[in-house]
């Protein structure tokens, strides 16, 4: 019982450690102020899609109410061999909207990874030298490239990092997702203000051509499906740390659709976590086993406490205390995100530590399903 004890108070201290460093490094990212100077980057936005039928409208419309200048503007649709309507909405909406340089490609399958390929085969024939990514079941800001290129004129960096948040229903499913993105949105976010930025998002997120053929692009990781956003971002802090940047303003955050169903929210997650095997931030990877070990305990110290093996008030106290710090880097992240509205993770909190550990075993051993296609570790 004591040897049990003193693992978990372990635990729950390297654990909060770790959250209260995310913290600290939260407070010291400024929120960037946009300016009223003239528009002068100009941008090829890169869209990997695949049957995509139902959401690439909302994405393309989002695009058309841009507040840019159209003559700087370039969108790349790039389509992973889609079997539903996807192309014909794509070639629609560029006929009704010929002002806007828009090309459509058919993916090239180079690698292991759909998504990387896609990028990859945008890249060559990009007329611009910044290089925007999202996803086709996003919906953008209108001033979100507005405010990119005054973050780039005022920091003059090669990569720069946004903000993705869920647009939600008001259901328990909806909020439990919104509050692991924005867990992983502090921790970004966090990351960088300590000056170890190791995760970011690919549906927000920029970077020049010049950094991509530096850093070697995809080579290295491009027989792992996910990750053209970490991998990226991390070979550009480990050869350029100091042109890597995070814009922290409420006119870039990107909104996304959250799952509907339990199992591909499962796959969803695995697909995510199965990258962190491929990291090389050395404090990610020990970040990574810090939560794990963290939601394993909680889950083992249940089992336990019902067998009678460990003591109620100590589980209670552990997940108090996880509970609270937890809360802090949440209050901060929705503070940002979604303008502070009401927050009270308590139900989705009780389940994430049995949800967090299934996810990191499994991708640890399993393989998981992507666009109909699927990936074996």
């Amino acid at each position: 019982m004591e040897l049990i004890s003193l693992v978990f108070t372990l635990t729950v201290v390297v654990y909060v450690g770790f959250i209260l460093q995310l913290v600290l490094g939260y407070t010291k990212v400024p929120t960037f102020e946009r300016t009223g100077i003239a528009p002068r980057t100009a941008f090829t936005i890169v869209v990997p899609f695949r049957n995509e039928a139902k959401n690439l409208p909302k994405l393309l419309q989002s695009f058309s109410k841009l507040n840019y200048p159209q003559e700087l503007i370039e969108i790349i649709m790039v389509d992973d061999f889609s079997t539903d309507a996807s192309e014909r909405i794509c070639i629609q909406w560029r006929v009704q909207h010929d002002g806007i340089d828009t090309t459509l490609l058919e993916n090239l399958r180079l690698s292991s990874s759909p998504k990387k390929d896609a990028i990859a085969r945008a890249m060559p024939i990009a007329k611009h030298d910044w290089i925007v990514t999202t996803d086709a079941d996003c919906r953008v800001p209108k001033n979100w490239l507005l405010t990119l290129d005054n973050y780039i004129q005022a920091e003059q960096p090669e990569m720069v990092v946004g903000a993705v948040v869920y647009q939600t229903k008001n259901n328990w499913f909806h909020q439990f997702q919104q509050l692991d993105l924005m867990s992983l949105q502090g921790v970004t976010i966090g990351s960088f203000g300590m000056g170890k930025p190791f995760m970011c998002n690919g549906a927000n997120f920029a970077y020049t051509k010049k950094l991509f053929q530096a850093v070697g692009g995809f080579a290295g990781n491009d027989k792992i499906a996910s990750g053209d956003d970490v991998f990226l971002l991390q070979k550009a802090v480990q050869h350029l740390p100091e042109k890597v940047g995070y814009l922290k303003n409420t006119d870039s955050i990107v909104k996304t659709k959250p799952e509907n169903d339990l199992y591909k929210l499962f796959m969803q997650r695995v697909r995510w976590a199965s990258k962190t095997t491929g990291y090389k931030s050395k404090y990610a990877q020990v970040l990574a086993v810090a939560v794990l070990l963290m939601n394993a305990s909680l889950v083992g110290g249940f089992w336990m406490a019902l067998n009678g093996t460990l003591d109620w008030r100590l589980l209670l106290g552990v997940f108090a205390v996880k509970y609270l710090v937890d809360y802090l880097l949440l209050y901060k992240t929705n503070t940002y995100l979604r303008n502070g509205k009401w927050l009270l993770p308590l139900a989705s909190s009780l389940v994430y530590p049995l949800f967090s550990s299934l996810v990191a075993v499994y991708s640890l051993v399993g393989s998981y399903t992507w666009k109909g296609s699927t990936y074996k570790k």
